[in-house]
C-alpha cells in the first residue's frame, strides 16, 4: 500500500490525535501519498448543527494545517487536502461552493445517512427494501455529479432481508460506480473494529460487475496509520473476491 487518501482529525470529533501525528506514522508505514479527508462541513438551514463533522467555521484552519504540512513534509511525504462527505441533495451546492472556495482537491463519498440528515434521518441496518432503494439511490446520484474521487465504505448499510433483495440494488450501485468511474473502498477501520462492513457479499458482487477498487484506512487515530492486520485483511476479501486494488487513484474536480 502506498497511497491512503481516507484520514480524519479531530475535528469530528470522533477521531483523536494530532493532526503531524497522523503525517509522521504515515511516513514509518511507507505511504508515498496521504490524503487528509475529515468530514465536511455541512451548511444546514436553520439552527441544525451536526456532530459527527467539523464545524463551518474550523474549514479555514483545517485547511492552513494541511497546507502547512505538505510544504513541512515536502519530499518525505505527498499531502493531499481533502474531506469525506455525504451526498445531501438540499445543500449539495452550497457544500460544493463552499469547498471549491477554500481550495480542497478532492471529495471521497461517506455516506452514513439518508435523505438530508436533519430532516429524514436513517443510519444503520435496513429491515426494508425501501431504505435500501433509497440509500442506492442517493449514492447513484451522488456518483453521477461527477464530483466524488471515490466511494467510502460503500457497503456500511445493512439489510436484513431477502439476498436477492440485496443483491439487485447493490448489482445497480456497482454498474453505476463503473459508468461513472468511482472506485469503491474496502474500509480497514471496519475491518480494526469488526463492523458490518466490509461485506463479503457486496464485495463478490462488485467483482462480478468489474468494479475498480481502492483500499482506505479511513483513519481516526494515529496508530492507525502503522496497524497492518487490517490491510492484510482485506488483501484477503480481495483475494478471495478476484478484485485487483488500484494503488493510487486520480482526484476528480470538484
Amino acid at each position: 500500500m502506498i497511497a491512503n487518501y481516507h484520514t480524519h482529525t479531530d475535528r469530528c470529533r470522533h477521531a483523536v490525535g494530532a493532526d503531524e501525528e497522523y503525517v509522521k506514522k504515515a511516513i514509518e508505514r511507507g505511504l508515498q501519498i496521504l490524503g487528509f479527508s475529515d468530514h465536511t462541513p455541512q451548511y444546514f438551514p436553520g439552527d441544525y448543527y451536526s456532530t459527527m463533522r467539523m464545524f463551518p467555521e474550523e474549514l479555514s484552519g483545517y485547511c492552513d494545517t494541511v497546507r502547512k504540512l505538505k510544504a513541512d513534509y515536502a519530499g518525505q511525504l505527498q499531502i493531499h487536502l481533502g474531506v469525506e462527505a455525504e451526498y445531501y441533495p438540499l445543500t449539495f451546492q452550497e457544500m460544493l461552493l463552499r469547498l471549491q472556495d477554500a481550495g480542497v482537491e478532492y471529495m471521497i463519498l461517506g455516506q452514513h445517512w439518508i435523505g438530508n440528515e436533519f430532516d429524514a434521518p436513517y443510519s444503520g441496518t435496513a429491515t426494508e427494501e425501501q431504505d435500501l432503494k433509497q440509500y442506492c439511490d442517493q449514492v447513484i446520484a451522488a456518483m453521477e455529479t461527477g464530483k466524488f474521487t471515490y466511494f467510502a465504505h460503500p457497503d456500511i448499510i445493512g439489510f436484513i432481508g431477502d439476498g436477492k433483495v440485496y443483491e439487485q440494488h447493490i448489482r445497480r450501485l456497482c454498474r453505476a460506480s463503473i459508468d461513472t468511474r468511482t472506485p469503491l473502498e474496502i474500509n480497514f477501520l471496519g475491518l480494526a473494529a469488526g463492523r458490518r462492513y466490509p461485506n463479503e457479499a457486496f464485495w463478490q458482487i462488485a467483482a462480478e460487475e468489474g468494479c475498480q477498487v481502492v483500499f482506505g484506512i479511513d483513519a481516526h487515530e494515529p496508530e492507525a496509520m502503522v496497524d497492518l492486520r487490517p490491510e492484510e485483511l482485506a488483501k484477503g476479501i480481495a483475494q478471495r473476491c478476484g478484485i485487483t486494488v488500484l494503488p493510487t487513484v486520480p482526484f476528480k474536480q470538484l
